[in-house]
């Protein structure tokens, strides 16, 4: 990514978040600054960058909104109306460098409007990697792997219905306020895995998803610095993709996490991931993320995968099972229990998930029983569980990765 792609994506949520807050269009105010980052993607990089790049991005959208509200059936109307809420210079497009707007970052109040519960999980990704995170549609479909038109299509409909909610562009009261939070952690957690282990094509990771998800995560770990549950994800997020340089060898085939090389891991990710974690654990009340963040710092800090402290990952994950209470956890804590235990104390806890519906027909509860099979001795059964997760997976990588396994055991 250049210089001017990164800021323009830092600054998106910020110009976007001022218009809504003027025009309270978000449909046409998305379009008028995506207009605006394309003026600037362009004239940028050969103009150079203005003094005030926020400002500069916000007259050009502003003036986009303006033309659209001066062309419509009841422009009278609407600037009537806008007229009596505004200042009356406030469509007077501001010089570079003298900026007459609010300095207040909307990112997080943007979030919040584009993980609104009445919109889908995959409308709520769609629509703030859109909004917030400044992609093009191109892209987002690209990394979801569905068509444009289709990806343009979800977004269009997200943005309708944000409009037909009447939802007021401000934070949500104060008693909703950590439920949407979740809601909003819970939807850069997706974007993350969803490009640190792709759930279908050919590649195991989509840098631009797992990079764009730890950015607006620190964006809101700005806004929101003692949240404990903040610095627990952009903790997860550092560690886990710390690792990725040695997920994959030069023809991207999968390499399992007991045979990485940690050479090749990122120590600085890791140091940042460590300290947060340790901070917000220390001073905070305990959540999941940070749970999950503790578990990936055990991880990351052993030497090598024999000095992992399984016991003390098996303790994280009996708390983590007991906040949140969900077949993945459960799946983890199987494979940890094996490691502490033995591989049979693994498959009687794999036993009890094989009737969750969540997780039943998951590649990966098969991957994980073939998996400790092979580690109990069972080699035929553990062959033909290679076998079966491999045909549930729809990502290349994984499937290929599995086929092997089974291959080696036959």
């Amino acid at each position: 990514m250049t210089a001017v792609e990164e800021l323009l994506r830092e600054l998106t949520p910020q110009v976007l978040g001022v218009l809504v807050r003027r025009y309270g269009q978000f449909d046409a105010c998305e379009d008028a600054v995506q207009e605006a980052l394309l003026d600037a993607a362009v004239q940028w990089p050969k103009q150079g960058v203005p003094d005030n790049p926020r400002a500069w991005l916000i007259t050009v959208a502003g003036r986009r909104m303006t033309d659209q509200v001066r062309s419509e059936h009841a422009r009278r109307r609407r600037e009537e109306t806008v007229a009596a809420q505004e200042p009356a210079d406030a469509f007077v497009s501001p010089a570079p460098g003298d900026e007459r707007l609010p300095d207040q970052d909307d990112t997080l109040t943007l979030l919040f409007l584009c993980c609104h519960p009445s919109l889908s999980q995959a409308s709520q990704l769609a629509l703030t990697l859109r909004a917030v995170g400044g992609l093009t549609t191109a892209q987002i479909a690209s990394a979801f792997l569905v068509p444009e038109a289709t990806m343009a299509q979800r977004i269009s409909r997200a943005k309708q219905r944000v409009k037909a909610t009447g939802v007021p562009f401000r934070l949500p009261p104060e008693p909703e306020r950590a439920d949407r939070l979740r809601v909003v952690l819970h939807v850069l957690y997706l974007i993350f895995n969803e490009g640190y282990t792709a759930t279908s094509g050919p590649d195991l990771h989509r840098a631009e998803l797992t990079q764009e998800a730890i950015r607006l995560t620190r964006a809101v770990r700005r806004l929101l610095p003692d949240d404990g549950e903040v610095a627990g994800l952009l903790a997860l997020m550092l560690l886990t993709e710390a690792r990725r340089p040695a997920r994959t060898d030069g023809e991207g085939r999968l390499i399992p996490l007991d045979e990485q090389d940690r050479g090749l891991w990122n120590g600085q990710a890791i140091a940042e991931g460590v300290a947060l974690v340790t901070e917000s654990l220390s001073r905070t009340v305990l959540g999941p993320y940070q749970l999950q963040a503790a578990i990936a710092a055990v991880h990351d800090e052993a030497p090598t995968a024999a000095d992992t402290d399984w016991r003390q990952i098996l303790a994280l994950y009996e708390v983590l099972a007991g906040l949140d209470d969900n077949p993945v956890v459960r799946l983890n804590q199987a494979v940890a229990s094996a490691m502490v235990h033995g591989p049979r104390a693994g498959l009687d806890l794999l036993d009890k998930l094989a009737t969750d519906e969540r997780i039943s027909g998951h590649h990966r509860l098969a991957s994980v029983r073939a998996h400790l099979l092979e580690r109990a001795g069972d080699l035929d059964a553990a062959a033909a569980g290679y076998r079966e997760a491999a045909r549930r997976t729809t990502s290349l990588p994984e499937q290929r990765y599995l086929e092997t396994r089974a291959a080696r055991l036959s």
